[in-house]
């Protein structure tokens, strides 16, 4: 199949967008509590600094899941789905510069003190869902993808908002969201073109998308869970 060919069915309803956004269902990242109370300013400063620990498993994981999904889909003869995973992978290494870099510019903006040193049990797990997609083959692994990055244009772009307007964090500190806010959207589309490519079964897709958002999921709960208790008169 062509890229064009590619492009139109992504851009309508599929079978393949349907199966990642049923698997969605119930596990749309902006409207768990989390995320909620940071869009209305409620989180406190400690809490978006252990966030930013805690993230930062993924981001650190994520140029390695796009490399071993780049190298099976070149060892696979897929060149088409390979280019587009390959400028996913580009992307995050180095536009406008590397997005480990940008996080960690938004991590030392934050005023707050994270006890934490190294990611929680959701966030290791988390990690260990994309891995684990990984070992099960290209197409798992871009339905894993899309299940985040589908959605990931309009949190990250939340996020900023947020960040700028309640939490008073300036362009540097926002500028990782910033970016992903433009680029993510097109990661998305990317990753179920790629998908289309490969002629993958909607059901499979749905059933990785699915494992990848409960992970997502699993990892605002624990961030939700660690919330200060409210204070009592």
């Amino acid at each position: 199949m062509t890229s064009t060919h590619a492009q139109e069915g992504v851009h309508g309803e599929t079978p393949l967008s349907d199966a990642v956004d049923a698997a969605l269902e119930g596990r749309r990242l902006l409207s768990h509590p989390f995320y909620q109370r940071w869009q209305a300013g409620l989180l406190t400063d400690d809490e978006l600094a252990e966030y930013a620990v805690h993230y930062r498993a993924f981001e650190v994981a994520l140029p390695a899941v796009l490399s071993a999904t780049v190298v099976q889909l070149r060892d696979d003869g897929e060149v088409e789905a390979e280019s587009m995973v390959s400028r996913n992978l580009s992307d995050e290494l180095g536009r406008p510069e590397p997005h480990l870099t940008l996080f960690d510019r938004f991590a030392s903006s934050l005023g707050g003190t994270a006890t934490s040193t190294v990611p929680g049990p959701a966030a290791e797990a988390l990690v260990q869902t994309y891995l684990d997609l990984t070992e099960d083959g290209p197409a798992a692994t871009l339905a894993g993808l899309a299940a985040y990055e589908t959605q990931a244009s309009g949190i990250a772009s939340t996020k900023a908002e947020g960040l700028r307007h309640q939490y008073g964090l300036d362009a540097d500190g926002t500028e990782f969201w910033d970016v992903h806010a433009a680029m993510d959207a097109e990661h998305g589309e990317w990753a179920l073109e790629a998908l289309f490519v490969l002629g993958v079964d909607s059901a499979d897709v749905g059933e990785s998308a699915r494992r990848a958002a409960d992970a997502w999921w699993a990892f605002l709960d624990e961030r939700q869970a660690q919330a200060p208790e409210p204070a009592t008169c």
